[in-house]
Formats: C-alpha cells, sequence, structure tokens
C-alpha cells in the first residue's frame, strides 16, 4: 500500500496472472542459497572430529551464521521497501560465494566463523529481495507463490544430509569447495532475476510515484495488528527453536542412542528435512482454500505428539515421527510468511525480514543455548526437552481470522 515495494505486486499487470517462470527460477536460487547454508551444519560432526571443536562452539558457528542473516533481513527489507534494489540478488551471492571458499580451507576456528559470516550476509540479501520476487510474480495466488519459493529453500536444507554422506564424509571440510560451483550458479540466475525485476519496477514507476505520495496520508499500524504480528513471531520462534536444535544436533543424538555411523545419521535428518519440503508446498495451497490461520493452527497442534515421543521411540519408529514431525510442521512455514505480509500489507520486505530472517535469528540463539545444554546435562536431555517446544504452538488459536486480518489492514 504505502511502499515501493507494494506497487508491482498491485499493478494490474501484476495481478493478472501468476508468473510461474519467474515463481520456478526464484525457487531454484532458493534452493542453491539454502543448500549451500546448510553446508555449515551439514559439517558439524566433520568438524567435531578433525578440529575437536565443543558442542558450545559448534553453536556459536550456527549462531554466527544465523544472526548474521537473520539479524541484517529486516535491515534490508526495510532498505529495499524503501527503495528496490535489482541487482542485490546475485551481489548477495557473490558475497556468498566467497564465503564457500573461506569455509573449505580455514585452518582454524576463528576464519571458520569468518567465513561462515560472509555466508551469512549473502543469505541476509537474498531472502527480503527473493521473498519480494515471489510476492511481484504471484498474481492473486499468494499462498501457491510463496509456497513455490520456499519450498526451495527448505529443499536445499534438506539437501545437507545427502551433502554430507555423499560429498563432506568422503572428502572432508575441502569438499565444500564444490559449491562454490553452486554459488556460480545462482549468481547466473539471479543476473536474469534482477533484469526482469527492473523491468517490472520500470513498468510501474508511475504507479509507484503515486503510491509513494499516499504514504504520508497512511503509515502507521494498528494496535491490533501490531498485538497479531507479535503472535505470528513468537509461533515462528517456536518453530525455528525447534527446526534449530533437530537440524544442529538431531545427528548427534541418533549416533549416540541407535549406534549410528555419521552417514546413517544424516540419513534421518534427510527425511525430517525433505518431508519439511514437502510439507511446505502443500501448505500454501491449502491455506488458499481452507484459510492461514485455520492452517497454522492444526498444524502446530498436529506436531506436539509426534515431537514429544521422538527421543523415546526405537530408531525405526522415529525414523517415521521424524517424518510426520517435518510435514506436520512445516505446513505452515510460507503460510506464517504470508499472514505476516497481509497483516502489513505495504512492508514485503520487511515482513519477509522478519518472519524469515529474524525467526532465524531467534534459532540461532537457540542453538548457542541448545549446545550449552547438550555440554552440561546431556544430547538426550537437550532432544527430549526442544520436544516441547511445539506446545507454544497453542497460541495459534489467538490468531485474528483471516477476515478479520483484512479488516485489520485496512484500519491500519
Amino acid at each position: 500500500m504505502s511502499q515501493p515495494a507494494a506497487v508491482s505486486a498491485k499493478s494490474p499487470k501484476a495481478t493478472d496472472s501468476t508468473m510461474f517462470n519467474i515463481l520456478f527460477i526464484i525457487g531454484i536460487c532458493h534452493l542453491l542459497n539454502d543448500s549451500i547454508q546448510a553446508v555449515i551444519p551439514a559439517m558439524f560432526p566433520i568438524l567435531e572430529k578433525s578440529m575437536g571443536l565443543s558442542f558450545t562452539q559448534l553453536g556459536i558457528i550456527a549462531f554466527s551464521l544465523n544472526m548474521v542473516s537473520s539479524v541484517l533481513q529486516p535491515v534490508v527489507g526495510v532498505i529495499t521497501d524503501k527503495k528496490p534494489m535489482p541487482f542485490a540478488l546475485p551481489i548477495g551471492l557473490s558475497l556468498t560465494l566467497c564465503g564457500v571458499l573461506g569455509l573449505a580451507f580455514a585452518p582454524s576456528f576463528g576464519l571458520i566463523v569468518i567465513s561462515v559470516i560472509f555466508i551469512g550476509l549473502g543469505s541476509a540479501v537474498f531472502h527480503p529481495e527473493g521473498s519480494r520476487v515471489a510476492y511481484m510474480a504471484a498474481g492473486n495466488r499468494r499462498g501457491l507463490a510463496q509456497s513455490i519459493y520456499q519450498v526451495g529453500g527448505n529443499t536445499g536444507q534438506a539437501l545437507a544430509p545427502l551433502i554430507t554422506a555423499l560429498i563432506l564424509v568422503p572428502l572432508g571440510q575441502r569438499g565444500a569447495s564444490w559449491f562454490t560451483i553452486v554459488a556460480a550458479i545462482a549468481v547466473l540466475l539471479l543476473i536474469y532475476i534482477a533484469n526482469w525485476y527492473k523491468n517490472r519496477l520500470i513498468e510501474n514507476l508511475p504507479l509507484l510515484k503515486k503510491k509513494n505520495t499516499m504514504s504520508t496520508k497512511n503509515s502507521g499500524i494498528s494496535k491490533k495488528v501490531k498485538q497479531s504480528l507479535l503472535l505470528i513471531l513468537l509461533l515462528i520462534f517456536a518453530r525455528s527453536w525447534y527446526i534449530s536444535g533437530m537440524t544442529n544436533f538431531y545427528a548427534f543424538f541418533a549416533i549416540e542412542e541407535y549406534s549410528l555411523s555419521i552417514k546413517e545419521s544424516q540419513f534421518f535428518l534427510f527425511a525430517f528435512l525433505i518431508a519439511g519440503a514437502f510439507g511446505t508446498f502443500f501448505g500454501g495451497p491449502l491455506a488458499d482454500r481452507f484459510g492461514k490461520k485455520k492452517l497454522i493452527s492444526v498444524s502446530m497442534l498436529l506436531t506436539i505428539p509426534f515431537s514429544i515421543l521422538i527421543p523415546f521411540v526405537p530408531s525405526v519408529i522415529a525414523f517415521i515421527f521424524l517424518t510426520l514431525t517435518g510435514f506436520i510442521l512445516m505446513t505452515n512455514f510460507s503460510v506464517t510468511v504470508v499472514f505476516a505480509q497481509e497483516l502489513v500489507p505495504g512492508k514485503i520486505g520487511t515482513m519477509s525480514g522478519l518472519t524469515v530472517g529474524l525467526a532465524f535469528g531467534m534459532g540461532a540463539i537457540g542453538s548457542v543455548g541448545l549446545g550449552y545444554i547438550a555440554d552440561l546435562f546431556s544430547m538426550s536431555a537437550m532432544v527430549s526437552s526442544i520436544g516441547f517446544l511445539p506446545l507454544l504452538g497453542l497460541l495459534a488459536f489467538l490468531l485474528p481470522s483471516d477476515e478479520l486480518v483484512r479488516k485489520l489492514n485496512q484500519e491500519g
């Protein structure tokens, strides 16, 4: 409404049809970006053995990646809501490429942290602008569009266990250098996206100027919208803490509890993450049909029994429960993003930065805390404790209905 970012999505041309070619390309770029990011936690078992790192140090690496990425995402979103920057996308992935090279050849803990910060910077730039591209190309199918975009990222994360099993276990730390090729492909695709994005902005320049003059008249956010936004962020934080704990540390639990090898443990994690990617894809269309609040509430509620029982069941049942938990919990991933964007419809980049970026930042803080708990007590105690986090999902029933959201942003 009041920001230029909304212009492209609200012009007549943009709302006529869903641009699936752009959505698929930005989804592939999201897959490539997040597969690179996922290399870092995937390397934890390798680094723990080769460099003798503690769980706390591994938590610090995850913290460095996610905090840089997440804290800067809302900042990038605010800046680009005011002045969209199409070519920030390939520039951001170029920073990631530099970080991957550093990660592959870093000889010390300190240099690993610095390399990870570069990867975090690239991610911080990519995510708000990538989400904006998805919004611009969505037409009237925002849930589906956001699902296509987000499923790319979740699939990239799901590839991490396979990356570990097939590349990092045989090649070690140097195997990460192969991902410079992945980063280079992403940069080339994002140059194409940036040109489309730039042309779309030029097409809508007259409407953009008109929207800018209106922004001074109606730029406030109502108290009810702020309360609803706080609720959705709390739900996202709970989900992020759980996923962060499972992604960064469940492999260690499986090795300890079930006497699995590093390679075998990665397939458990792969089941969790790939099921989450499928859940992300189906969540958007289901929300478009049945309503966003309903889907968020049901997915959080149904996750609870599985997440609590996972640490206490035999390995075969744990594998099944991990798959179910990943699918059910992640059906609300893209939906929470769209829910926040519709609460504050003029600030697409900012809302993406908050719901995706800040959420992963909270997951980063959780990584350090969970690593400390594992060192202080045991890995089993830590994994058992995070199983109760989805209980916070009961807050979803306090969210406003989809109809009320439409009224709220009319008021705001």
